[in-house]
């Protein structure tokens, strides 16, 4: 990168700097691979171009979208050449919609490029490689997202509400009337949407809206000015028509219409029902979610004896099923009202040997109470930016065992690292399809170190 200083221009070495490409300037190109975040990769007068809408094996024309140094950012406008891979788009928004860009990516080639990124980030940044891979945790193709972020944007220049989607390479909202990724009882509810948004007296209030799935439906309604009494008796109109619980938020936390009215989702194969308020993270895919928590289990195996930790526990997710199975669960999350949530989810399930604590986990844990009897085994979900001041002390806790849930395999890869200098051993590790469609990557890996000899 050119840096300025007093004035001078410093050069990067290897000869002088390519003349900058414009944005929108169209380009040729031929693509060679695909890269870990699913863009098609070609190389052109010495620099790297990453196309999205491209696949390996194509001849396309591509569009600059930005460019430094000798890297590209582009999107194909045109496949001037299909290649062997490319199949039909399921949606009749992809291209245009920014929402799943590997749809014309067959599913079982999603499949192995998210395992090739798991295991390129593991030998990269680690050095290593699993004693055993696990096949890929699937679920459905489509129909499997349970949560949703509607655009709403008034546009003073049309005079109209721009509802929709946020388009792939741009700000612009693509107007949605089918999504095929969404969970069924979700589809009929956007595909109204619109109409009502638009019927709206002051569409100028509205912010975004957000759809949530669960043992019943919930529209949550976020607005930056008031709502006309009018607009608000239409929208409980139009939940009520769709079995849809309504959610408001405008400064504040958001609140139900119903105070009554919980909203929920079930873990079915251990009879546990979890509240979460919109703005609480659940996890989109259902199916796989469940499917991950049932080889959280077998993986870790807790036994009735043992103390068992959960970083970053959210509402319970993990923690509710491994108290089930273990003699105390230690929850420790960074984020008050989910700590909370947590606790109401414990006693509602009857778990009384489940303690949630607040810690910020992005700090030594040194000195905390709940962490001076020490683990069996510890779990950790974390968020992209990784648990990497977390697993540097998973040594001390006396753990055998951890288990490492990730969406992002680079800082598990790095955290892997680590983990490995304390003496744990890669044991089996695998990819959890949550995002079909998308190049989103997540993963699970089981680390155990042998106890010290007495």
């Amino acid at each position: 990168m050119t840096r300025r200083t007093g004035g001078l221009r410093f050069q990067p070495s290897g000869g002088a700097r390519s003349a900058p490409l414009q944005v929108g300037r169209k380009q040729v190109l031929s693509i060679e691979r695909l890269a870990h975040d699913g863009r098609g990769i070609a190389f052109v007068d010495g620099r790297t171009w990453f196309v999205s809408g491209a696949l390996a094996g194509e001849r396309v024309e591509a569009r600059v979208l930005g460019a430094r140094n000798r890297i590209v950012d582009a999107h194909a406008e045109r496949i001037l050449a299909a290649g062997p891979l490319r199949r039909a788009a399921p949606c009749a928004h992809a291209g245009r919609c920014g929402g799943c860009t590997l749809q014309a990516l067959p599913h079982a080639e999603q499949l192995a490029l998210k395992q090739r990124t798991l295991a390129e980030q593991l030998a990269r940044f680690a050095g290593l490689a699993p004693e055993e891979w696990a096949p890929p945790l699937v679920g459905p193709e489509f129909g499997y997202r349970r949560r949703a972020r509607i655009a709403v944007r008034w546009d003073a220049t049309s005079g109209r509400l721009e509802v929709g989607f946020r388009a792939a390479a741009s700000q612009a909202i693509v107007a949605i009337d089918d999504c095929p990724v969404l969970v069924r009882p979700l589809q009929p509810i956007l595909r109204a949407l619109p109409a009502l948004l638009h019927g709206l007296a002051r569409p100028r209030a509205l912010g975004h809206v957000e759809l949530f799935h669960g043992n019943t439906s919930a529209i949550l309604v976020r607005h930056t000015a008031p709502l006309a009494d009018a607009d608000l008796q239409r929208l409980r109109v139009f939940c009520r028509e769709h079995a849809a619980q309504l959610w408001l938020q405008g400064r504040d936390e958001p609140r139900a219409d119903a105070p009554e009215a919980p909203l929920d989702y079930r873990l079915e194969p251990w009879g546990l029902e979890l509240h979460y308020r919109p703005g609480d993270f659940v996890q989109v895919n259902a199916v796989v979610n469940e499917a991950m928590v049932v080889q959280a289990l077998e993986w870790l195996a807790p036994r009735p004896e043992e103390r068992v930790l959960d970083l970053f526990s959210g509402l319970g997710n993990f923690a509710l099923p491994l108290a089930q199975r273990s003699r105390e669960v230690v929850a420790v999350e960074g984020v008050a009202p989910m700590v909370e949530r947590g606790r109401e989810n414990a006693t509602r399930n009857g778990l009384n040997n489940l303690h949630f604590w607040q810690a910020d986990l992005s700090k030594p844990l040194a000195g905390a109470s709940w962490a001076a009897a020490g683990f069996a085994a510890v779990l950790c979900d974390p968020p992209r930016d990784g648990a990497l001041e977390a697993v540097r002390q998973v040594g001390s806790l006396g753990a055998g065992r951890v288990l490492y849930v990730s969406c992002n395999p680079a800082t598990l890869a790095r955290d892997a690292a680590e983990l490995a200098g304390q003496g744990y051993r890669l044991r089996r590790a695998g990819i959890l399809d949550m995002f079909p469609q998308t190049a989103h990557v997540e993963a699970m890996a089981l680390f155990e170190r042998e106890p010290a000899a007495g």
